[in-house]
């Protein structure tokens, strides 16, 4: 039977676009049917200890508070607090007028990190800044991977001119919410067996090749090293260590280092592609691990809640180059819950108004 003339171009023009078509051009849409429990809004008031707001202004502020009441955050965390004049003006901003809705976290000033005096300085800066309003401190990626002395070495996670920083956290009871490295696959040959391999195609920038980084294995162990030099100061490991791949070996460093704490922040995709056993893990350290986004976009929020609060099946990941896999609920248990939505931050991080909070 011959075709008409129409049918046959069609079909040619179809052969010739899905032979031209792109790897990256490919978003397939599952015909899969299955019960679906969206919600715009958490089940529990939470605290989300992983944010960044730099310099924002009133009306910026006032957005902010709306669109936490919506999704039911009671507290946002600050990380981008800065130090001195730009910390008093961040507290000021934010918490000026919603006082119980806001945390700031203080920055290190790396000025003249080639002084002798410079770690009794930096901590003497951070008592200040604390007096000013902050609660905690938070650490960039930048130390480890590209902050370097006036020689242009490379400075480590651990070096010992933080210490008197470290000590000074511990002694004025607020924690240290570190940023080591990047994820593992990013430091690995972008080939044909790299599961980030789309992303850093899409993003070469995000690449971290051998010979211009020092290697993932070696920035983690530094982290680590320093957790365990200073086992007065309370840690918050960022981004659930980049292990979440592999929790078991995270849980080891949670069960070798009691003053170590995690949160979840831009790591959903690694909880909602393991759905089970991420359950029996979250199950077994429920008091170790908080709530983070980190990147500020509300509309992004509702995948948190559904991975961590449904038992909904095979479902897209809010960013495509991050995850190519779908997401999976993890059905918490309302306890579970309840601790890494706001318990465990109340008692990680000083000064939060618990009134809010309520079972």
């Amino acid at each position: 039977m011959k075709l008409p003339l129409i049918a046959v171009v069609l079909l040619i023009t179809g052969v010739a676009a899905a032979q031209t078509m792109s790897i990256e051009e490919y978003e397939p849409k599952s015909t899969l049917v299955v019960p679906e429990h969206k919600t715009n809004r958490a089940k529990y008031p939470f605290i989300d200890v992983h944010s960044h707001q730099r310099s924002p202004s009133s009306a910026d502020v006032d957005q902010l508070v709306r669109d936490m009441d919506a999704m039911n955050m009671a507290v946002m965390v600050n990380l981008s607090g800065g130090s001195g004049e730009s910390l008093k003006h961040n507290v000021a901003e934010l918490k000026g007028r919603y006082k119980d809705r806001f945390v700031v976290f203080a920055n290190l000033d790396f000025s003249g990190i080639d002084d002798p005096k410079y770690g009794d300085r930096a901590a003497a800066q951070l008592e200040e800044d604390v007096r000013n309003g902050a609660q905690g401190l938070k650490i960039f990626k930048n130390l480890g991977m590209t902050l370097t002395d006036g020689s242009g070495k490379r400075i480590p996670v651990d070096d010992p001119r933080f210490d008197p920083v470290w000590r000074a956290c511990a002694r004025l009871g607020i924690p240290v919410l570190i940023h080591t490295a990047e994820p593992w696959s990013f430091f690995q040959p972008q080939d044909r067996v790299n599961e980030r391999w789309l992303e850093l195609k899409l993003h070469p920038s995000r690449a971290r090749p051998a010979g211009r980084y020092t290697s993932w294995e070696a920035l983690i162990a530094e982290q680590h090293r320093l957790f365990a030099r200073h086992p007065k100061t309370t840690f918050i490991n960022a981004h659930l260590g980049w292990m979440g791949n592999d929790l078991t070996k995270l849980g080891q460093l949670l069960d070798k280092l009691p003053n170590v704490q995690t949160e979840i922040g831009a790591v959903l995709y690694e909880l909602g592609r393991q759905p089970r056993f991420a359950r029996q893990w979250l199950i077994k350290y429920q008091d170790r691990v908080m709530f983070g986004k980190d990147a500020w976009e509300p509309s992004e929020y509702p995948y948190y809640f559904r991975v961590l609060e449904t038992q909904d099946e095979y479902f897209d990941y809010y960013r495509k180059y991050h995850a190519f896999w779908k997401m999976y609920g993890l059905d918490l248990p309302d306890e579970v819950l309840q601790k890494l939505y706001f318990k465990n931050a109340l008692r990680v991080i000083p000064g939060i108004n618990g009134g809010r909070f309520k079972q």
